[in-house]
């Protein structure tokens, strides 16, 4: 469906170089006929053949409204297009000589745009109706009167069979250079959609062993919280300070674990309508940062909320791990300070993570967002901000990495309010 989509959309692109096409024609057909006419003598029925021009600007007009809609373009349109030039080439054609006018091999022009431009079933159409007309032509014509007709090269017929050729052979070459261009760009886009692909893939399997885990950590947990607190409960442990204060760490380490094992399985969907909870923009921010603060005490922390004005929202945990990674990537990195600023942007949340650190390599920068690009020497580098960038996609923002002139890294994101479940 997809490669679908870009086909459509690079047709709609063909489209425009077929107006160009036919503003070309329009322009020749004007200047051949006024040199025929006029400076040759040899007489010509102008007012059917402007008539013909004028239709075919009208199409062209027309079709030009169609570009600016900003709809994909399907096949058929550009072969009803690409007819519609074949009938308007057999008319002017059949005012002018018949098959015997040296511009009849421009039908050769009309039978290869079809060939790149549609499948072969409308190509295979358009080379019939071509074919068809150049045979009905031989038979049915309005006659002309063209002196010296075999009289050298500097003969009439010989002087339109060399203007064709140059012609035919100068819009080939610029028009099939387009069209490969787009062609380019269409294959270009449809390895970007792959990629996106595989990446998500490996997003959604990731999540699936995450998950799995998490389910399986949630029994050895809760046992070794209840084992801890029966020895909190004994004598021989709660008579020793330094035992007991170890016992109160263990617990809470054990809290935590517990807190994010549930949140990987409430995000996953397992814990389903539990854990959600009502907040503002500000009020999320705040308490995100501040919990990263406690987990993580980082030497110094900058934090700007300058969004503004608030509004409701509901908690995300997707949301949080996203933040959460940014700051995580930015202290690991590492640096001594981590700067964190919010701001509204009309109807987008912005997220600037700064970090004085040595800044990102630049394969880093250019593979940005791909698993396992990272300049931290452990295994599963990367992964983070890999998600981040999967994640914030798929909620239609963006994130975007850079190494300021200044010195450290900077990382920006930029959320949809309506990704929080906001009311705009």
């Amino acid at each position: 469906m997809k490669s679908i989509t870009i086909t459509r959309v690079a047709h709609r692109e063909d489209l425009r170089l077929l107006v160009m096409l036919r503003w070309i024609a329009v322009v020749g057909q004007l200047i051949t006929m006024a040199v025929v006419d006029r400076l040759m003598g040899i007489p010509l029925p102008l007012q059917w053949m402007l008539t013909v021009v004028a239709v075919l600007v009208l199409w062209n007009l027309l079709s030009l409204l169609r570009w600016r809609a900003d709809r994909p373009v399907s096949g058929l349109e550009l072969f009803a297009g690409l007819m519609l030039d074949v009938l308007a080439l057999t008319a002017q054609l059949y005012l002018s000589g018949g098959a015997g006018n040296p511009f009849v091999s421009i039908f050769l022009l009309q039978v290869i745009l079809g060939a790149v431009l549609l499948d072969v079933r409308w190509a295979g159409l358009l080379a019939a109706a071509t074919a068809l007309a150049f045979v009905g032509l031989a038979f049915f014509n309005r006659p002309l009167d063209m002196p010296n007709l075999h009289d050298g090269f500097f003969s009439p017929h010989m002087v339109g069979m060399f203007l064709c050729f140059v012609l035919t052979a100068g819009l080939l070459l610029i028009f099939l250079g387009r069209i490969a261009a787009n062609q380019r760009e269409r294959d270009a886009k449809l390895a970007e959609l792959k990629q996106r692909a595989a990446e998500e893939d490996h997003v959604v399997r990731t999540g699936l062993l995450t998950a799995g885990a998490a389910h399986e950590l949630g029994t050895p947990l809760a046992t070794l919280s209840v084992i801890v607190n029966d020895w909190s409960r004994l004598d021989a442990f709660r008579q020793d300070p330094d035992t007991r204060a170890e016992l109160e760490t263990m617990k809470t380490q054990l809290d935590r674990c517990k807190a994010i094992v549930s949140g990987i399985l409430q995000s996953s969907g397992e814990l389903r309508g539990e854990g959600t909870v009502k907040t503002t923009v500000r009020g999320f921010l705040d308490d995100v940062v501040e919990e990263w603060r406690g987990l993580r005490a980082p030497a110094q922390l900058v934090y700007i909320n300058r969004f503004k004005p608030d509004l409701d929202i509901v908690s995300d945990v997707a949301l949080k791990q996203v933040v959460t990674n940014l700051l995580d990537n930015a202290l690991e990195a590492p640096a001594e300070q981590v700067a964190i600023f919010a701001s509204r942007l009309d109807q987008h949340l912005e997220i600037v993570v700064r970090d004085n650190g040595p800044g990102f390599d630049a394969d880093v920068l250019k593979r940005f967002g791909q698993p396992y690009v990272s300049t931290k020497a452990k295994t599963g580098g990367g992964l983070g901000l890999f998600l981040v960038v999967n994640v914030v996609r798929k909620l239609g923002g963006t994130v975007t990495a850079a190494n300021p002139v200044e010195g450290g890294a900077v990382v920006t994101l930029r959320l949809p309010l309506a990704a929080f479940g906001a009311a705009l």
